[in-house]
Parts: structure tokens; C-alpha cells; sequence
């Protein structure tokens, strides 16, 4: 039987960054995997460290990411110190891109509700008009019904595969256990902390993270724990490698350190079906045209389906077991963003208690409050 001081089960970039972030605070870790065959978000998102449409009703969870996006310039290059993997981050802004007057007179609602519920605090996000959007795409013409975009200079995007890739790697040579093929059948709690039960083989802990996506609501309740997320389905779109066009992510639109051109991304209920669609591509490719016309002449050349880990309020999940201490859940659909502040704040609560100020807003118990109001 093998023994760490926590058990992390999910290796994608939310159990990735929270474990690289217990190694650093010199805790004995271990991540269970449980293979590239379950529906593995880290490996079909968008790449985007966005703040910008975050904490709808939670304005905390807002701050949070933003919190997040000024940790990663120094998350990406201790990445690069220690697994010799550059992520591509690249912070100084991003834009949501707009599509006529309805969509315009929406965000900007939509960003007159969100200082309004900032209550003073900050909400740095503005309209730009189509002269100052065309400056970030001085080499694309603007399709004709581009009414304006909304910016945040909080925003950026990474490769998604690099960072999965360069935290699983780090996470190793500071000398953290990664097991993949380890699918959590049952968790024990018991006096000295927990027992976690595999095919391959059984692993105690004194301390336990849910941080498995979709398989955390399996799992919550076996510590005492609610994880109520439920699934989405987004489709991406993958270009041909171009010259660089978009020096900035543009939510929807954004090229790749490679030069391909990412697009998206559908919001599909689809339950867990992570297929891809005809009319949903070519919904995501006349959009991408309709913004910028010389996309047409770029050739598509994959695509795929990815499920989101949905929370009720969109917001982050981080909670502990109030009948089983020292176990853990930890969660959200937005595992980019907020990697860099996983590895950080997130780590420093679980190894040692810290909490962040209104950290307890995140705790699933809202949502029985919700529920009881």
C-alpha cells in the first residue's frame, strides 16, 4: 500500500495545478488519473485566461480570476524553469467581438449590471469602437456588421496542451507522483485520514482534493461532500497555420502559437455527448467570416467536442468536508484561468488552512442557501 500526505485524484489542469502547487509547499503528493479515455476538458479547451464574462452574481469569483491572470506571468515561467516548457502565455488584453447593434447594446447592459454589482470595487472592462478594435487586427478587414467589441486588459490566452503538458512534467522533477489508470472505486475515512481504493491497488492519505471534473459528483458524497456541476458541450474549430493576424485573443477567435486560428465556442446541453456537428461548424465558421472576411480563404482543418464542467452560478467550487476533514473539493469549468491561482492561494489552503479574503463564498453550501431562499 502506498502512502502520500495528500491524494489528488484528477490529472487534468485543475488537479495538475493544484498538486504542482501542495509539491511546492513541500507536501508528498500523489495525482490519480484515470486515463485519456474520460471526457477530459483539459485536452479540448479554449486556452484563455478571461476574466471579463466571470462572476455573473458572484463578484468575488471575478476577482478571483483576475487575481489568477496577475499570477501567470510569473505561474508560466516557473513552469519553464522547471519542466523546459514554454506555455505561450500571452497577457495584455483581450476582446469579445461584437456582431451588430442587439449584441452591442447587450454587453454594454451587460457591463453596466457588472459595476453596479462591483459596488465600487473594480470591473476593468470597456466597449471599444471598431477604429480602436481594428488597431488589435490591422492586417484583417472588419466584416460590415462588426459593431464594436468589448476589452479587458486582464485577458490572454496559453496553449491548453503545453500547459497540461508542462505541469504534469514540473510536477514530476520536483518529485510528485503522477498515476495514470488509477480509477477511484471508493474512498475510506478512517481516524489517520483516507483510503482510496483502485484496480491498481489501494493509497492512504491524510488529506484527499476532488479535483475530477465529472467524476467528482460520484465521488463527493463518500467524504461528505456536494459537487452539483453538470455538463456542456463546446465545439472547436482548427485553421490551416497562417501568418500572425490576431496579436490578441478575441474570445471566439483567437490564433494559436503555432498560427492556427482557433474557433468557438458552442454552449451546446447536450448531456455527455462530446461529438462534433455539421450545423454547429459551419454556425462557428460564418460567425468567424461574418467578423472577418479574409477567413474565408483559410482552410478548417479539424475539429472537436468538449464538455464543460458546469457549476450552478458558473462560479468556482472549493470546499471542504465538514463530516470528514481534510477531504476537499475543488472545481470549475475555468481550469486555465485560474491555474495560476490554484498553484498558489489553492495549494496554501489545503497544505496549511490559509484562506484568501471572501474565500468562503466559493463553498457549495451557497447553493442550499440559494435553494432555501
Amino acid at each position: 500500500m502506498q502512502s502520500a500526505d495528500v491524494i489528488v485524484v484528477g490529472g487534468g489542469i485543475f488537479g495538475s495545478a493544484v498538486g504542482y502547487g501542495l509539491r511546492r509547499e513541500g507536501l508528498n503528493v500523489v495525482i490519480l488519473d484515470e486515463g485519456d479515455n474520460v471526457l477530459r476538458a483539459a485536452r479540448g479547451n479554449f486556452g484563455l485566461v478571461w476574466t471579463q464574462s466571470k462572476g455573473v452574481g458572484v463578484h468575488r469569483y471575478h476577482e478571483w480570476s483576475c487575481e489568477s491572470a496577475a499570477l501567470f506571468p510569473d505561474f508560466a515561467a516557473d513552469l519553464l524553469e522547471y519542466s523546459e516548457i514554454d506555455v505561450a502565455y500571452r497577457g495584455g488584453g483581450g476582446v469579445e467581438l461584437l456582431l451588430g447593434e442587439e449584441e452591442l447594446e447587450g454587453r454594454k447592459q451587460f457591463i453596466a449590471n457588472m459595476q453596479k454589482q462591483a459596488a465600487g470595487s473594480p470591473f476593468d472592462c470597456e466597449i471599444i469602437d471598431r477604429q480602436e478594435l481594428q488597431k488589435f487586427a490591422p492586417d484583417l478587414t472588419l466584416g460590415d456588421e462588426l459593431a464594436g467589441a468589448s476589452f479587458s486588459p486582464h485577458d490572454g490566452d496559453v496553449n491548453p496542451l503545453l500547459l497540461l503538458r508542462a505541469l504534469h512534467t514540473a510536477f514530476d522533477r520536483r518529485g510528485g507522483r503522477y498515476l495514470t489508470n488509477h480509477r477511484v472505486e471508493s474512498i475510506d475515512h478512517h481516524g489517520s485520514g483516507f483510503t482510496v481504493h483502485t484496480a491498481q491497488g489501494d493509497i492512504t492519505a491524510a488529506k484527499i482534493v476532488l479535483a475530477a471534473g465529472h467524476g467528482a459528483p460520484r465521488l463527493g458524497p463518500m467524504v461528505g461532500l456536494n459537487v452539483p456541476i453538470r455538463p456542456q458541450r463546446g465545439q472547436v474549430l482548427i485553421t490551416e497555420r497562417a501568418r500572425p493576424l490576431l496579436p490578441i485573443p478575441m474570445g471566439s477567435i483567437r490564433q494559436t502559437n503555432e498560427g492556427t486560428i482557433q474557433l468557438g465556442n458552442s454552449k451546446e446541453e447536450v448531456d455527455y455527448d462530446d461529438g462534433t456537428t455539421l450545423d454547429v461548424t459551419r454556425a462557428i465558421a460564418s460567425r468567424a467570416v461574418r467578423c472577418f472576411p479574409q477567413l474565408a480563404g483559410v482552410r478548417l482543418v479539424r475539429t472537436w467536442g468538449c464538455i464543460r464542467v458546469l457549476t450552478p452560478d458558473m462560479a468556482a467550487i472549493y470546499d471542504e468536508s465538514t463530516s470528514c476533514p481534510g477531504a476537499y473539493v475543488v472545481t470549475s469549468h475555468s481550469g486555465v484561468t485560474l491555474a495560476a491561482i490554484n498553484a498558489a492561494h489553492v495549494a496554501r489552503w489545503i497544505a496549511h488552512g490559509e484562506m484568501q479574503p471572501g474565500f468562503e463564498q466559493f463553498s457549495a453550501q451557497r447553493f442550499d442557501v440559494q435553494a432555501a431562499a
